[in-house]
């Protein structure tokens, strides 16, 4: 079942990570199966550029957390996060599509593959991405001084 991509960017506090925030990531599409973002590239002229090493780990990273979190449900959450990533090419302009589909899903953990790809379609990138999900600790009431 697809979510709303607004009411998910809420619900996962998308926007308050500084490195999402700085680099623009757009939540387009979020259901438990698959999860789809965009981010804008521009004047990316370094030889191994930013996009090549930082950037792409951050947005592969995201998208696959994010998918994991939307099938842990807002009673639970995805942390632990292992990521394996390879490098493909740099991008210098543009926008870059993450698509983070899922492998295997359950109670205890979750595996996402992300291929990062360019306007051309070209994979900037790809990654599996294993979150392992555990359930929200309750808060404890506070106790009042006499």
């Amino acid at each position: 079942m697809a979510m709303d991509p607004a009411a998910t960017a809420r619900m996962l506090g998308v926007g308050r990570n500084v490195l999402d925030d700085r680099l623009g990531i757009e939540i387009v599409e979020a259901s438990a199966e698959r999860v789809v973002a965009r981010m804008p590239v521009e004047g990316n002229t370094q030889v191994y550029g930013t996009l090549h090493g930082g950037a792409s780990c951050v947005l592969a990273e995201s998208v696959g957390s994010c998918a994991a979190a939307v099938h842990a449900g807002p009673g639970r959450m995805a942390l632990g996060i292992e990521l394996n990533i390879s490098h493909h090419r740099t991008v210098s302009d543009g926008v870059v599509t993450a698509v983070a589909t899922k492998v295997s899903a359950g109670r205890t953990l979750a595996t996402y593959d992300v291929v990062v790809t360019d306007e051309r379609d070209r994979r900037i990138c790809t990654a599996r991405v294993t979150s392992l999900l555990r359930d929200r600790p309750t808060p404890r009431p506070r106790r009042r001084c006499p």
